[in-house]
């Protein structure tokens, strides 16, 4: 009989404790529940997503290689309006804008170029696109933006070829001392036995330096 009463007592205390914490447990429980859902389920919609984008890209590509440049920038669209977070959509991005530099439209493929820079997570994708911007640029003469964009910090793998631009850039301009200056950092920076050293040391001469 005691033990029954001990027991009675025990499920009193549970039912006055659910009375008053029940919901909250419930609640607690039910979020767990949801999370965890909603977890599996993002990670199969971004893998789903991610072979949706992935698909997409390969034909992205195969115009590239034949060269069908209207049919690569609507495809390239296409993966950047959908899948704008994934890799796939730099990767476009880079494609549409040397589609549309070769063919001559600028204007696009700095915007292209624009978009990777402010989209793209890795230091090293945003920091070729810059210097491909900043040669842009300088085809169109618009020298200060040229330069506004190589003095941006960017990895230290990139100093040489940045200085580089750099030296052009001012060449271009005719501010010859500087440019000699740029291309001597650039020679410091490079191995003795780069090829690349060569077409430096000729640019440098040219300019009457040594």
């Amino acid at each position: 009989m005691a033990f029954d009463l001990e027991e009675q007592e025990q499920l009193d205390a549970i039912k006055s404790w659910w009375k008053q914490y029940g919901s909250a447990v419930t609640l607690g429980v039910t979020l767990f529940v949801v999370i965890v859902l909603g977890m599996q389920g993002w990670r199969y919609y971004q893998g789903k997503q991610s072979a949706e984008a992935a698909a997409l890209f390969a034909v992205v590509q195969s115009a590239a290689e034949s060269q069908d440049i209207k049919k690569l920038r609507e495809l390239a669209g296409q993966v950047i309006d959908k899948y704008p977070s994934s890799g796939f959509a730099v990767r476009a991005a880079l494609l549409a804008s040397k589609a549309s530099q070769d063919s001559g439209d600028l204007k696009s493929a700095k915007a292209q170029l624009q978009w990777v820079l402010d989209h793209s997570k890795s230091d090293e994708i945003r920091d070729a696109a810059r210097l491909k911007l900043a040669g842009m640029l300088l085809d169109e003469k618009a020298y200060d933006e040229a330069l506004k964009q190589l003095e941006t910090k960017h990895g230290a793998a990139f100093d040489g070829l940045y200085e580089d631009m750099r030296g052009d850039v001012l060449a271009a301009s005719g501010k010859t001392p500087e440019a000699i200056s740029a291309y001597k950092i650039v020679l410091e920076k490079l191995e003795p036995n780069s090829a690349y050293r060569s077409l430096v040391q000729i640019k440098l001469e040219g300019l009457g330096g040594s």
